[in-house]
C-alpha cells in the first residue's frame, strides 16, 4: 500500500473550476463610444461531481473472495457517499457560490456605466465622457483582478481539502488491506478495470470504516 497514489482521483471529486469569466476590454478613452458589448457575466459555479448528480445508492457488498489477495475501491464513490467528501464538496460549492455573487454584483455595476456610455454618451461633454469611460476601466481591470482572486482562492481550497481527505483516506485503505490480507489495492478507475468480481470490490467497506468511530 506504501506511495498509493490516490491524488488524481480525489482531485476529480472535490475540484470545480468555474473558469471565472475575463472582464469584458476597455473602450478607449476620447473615442465615440461604439455600443459597448454587455460584459460577459461570470460564469455558473461548476458544482463538484459529488453534487452534480446523487451518490449511487449502495449496494450490499458481495462476500470477499477467500484468499483474494488484490481488491480495488471506487475513490469518487468514496468521496461522494463519505462525511468528509460530502463537508469538502460543500465547501468548495459555497466558497464558488459566494465568489460568483460578488462578480456578479461587480459586473452589474460596470454594466450599468456601459449603458449609460451607450445612450448618453454622444450628449456628454468631452470632460464627463472622458470621466465615465476612465470609471470604466477601472471597473473592468477591478472585475478582471476579482476574477483572477476567486480563481486562485478555489484552486488553494481545493488543494488543501483533497491533501485533508487523502491523509484520513489512506490510513483507512491500509488497514482495510491489512485486514483482508491483501498484497494490492487499487484505485478501480485508475486501474483502467474492466470487471472483477463484485466481492474484490472494497468501497462499502472503506466508507464505513471511514464514517465509523475515529
Amino acid at each position: 500500500m506504501k506511495g498509493l497514489a490516490i491524488a488524481a482521483s480525489l482531485g476529480l471529486v472535490l475540484s470545480a473550476a468555474p473558469g471565472f469569466a475575463q472582464a469584458p476590454a476597455g473602450q478607449t478613452p476620447g473615442a465615440k463610444p461604439p455600443a459597448p458589448a454587455a460584459p460577459r457575466p461570470a460564469a455558473p459555479p461548476a458544482t463538484p461531481p459529488a453534487a452534480q448528480a446523487p451518490a449511487p445508492t449502495p449496494q450490499p457488498p458481495a462476500p470477499f473472495p477467500q484468499g483474494a489477495k488484490m481488491a480495488f475501491v471506487n475513490l469518487q464513490v468514496i468521496a461522494q457517499l463519505s462525511t468528509d467528501g460530502k463537508a469538502a464538496a460543500a465547501k468548495v460549492t459555497g466558497l464558488t457560490q459566494k465568489k460568483q455573487s460578488e462578480i456578479a454584483e461587480k459586473s452589474k455595476a460596470l454594466q450599468g456605466n456601459q449603458t449609460r456610455l451607450q445612450t448618453g454618451g454622444g450628449v456628454m461633454s468631452d470632460s464627463a465622457r472622458g470621466q465615465l469611460e476612465k470609471e470604466i476601466e477601472r471597473q473592468q481591470r477591478e472585475l478582471e483582478r476579482m476574477q483572477q482572486d476567486a480563481q486562485a482562492e478555489l484552486n488553494e481550497l481545493q488543494q488543501e481539502l483533497q491533501g485533508d481527505f487523502q491523509k484520513k483516506l489512506l490510513p483507512v485503505l491500509e488497514q482495510l488491506a491489512k485486514e483482508k490480507g491483501l498484497q494490492f489495492l487499487f484505485s478501480g478507475a485508475d486501474a483502467g478495470l474492466i470487471w472483477a468480481e463484485p466481492g474484490l470490490d472494497l468501497t462499502v467497506e472503506a466508507v464505513k470504516k471511514l464514517d465509523g468511530p475515529k
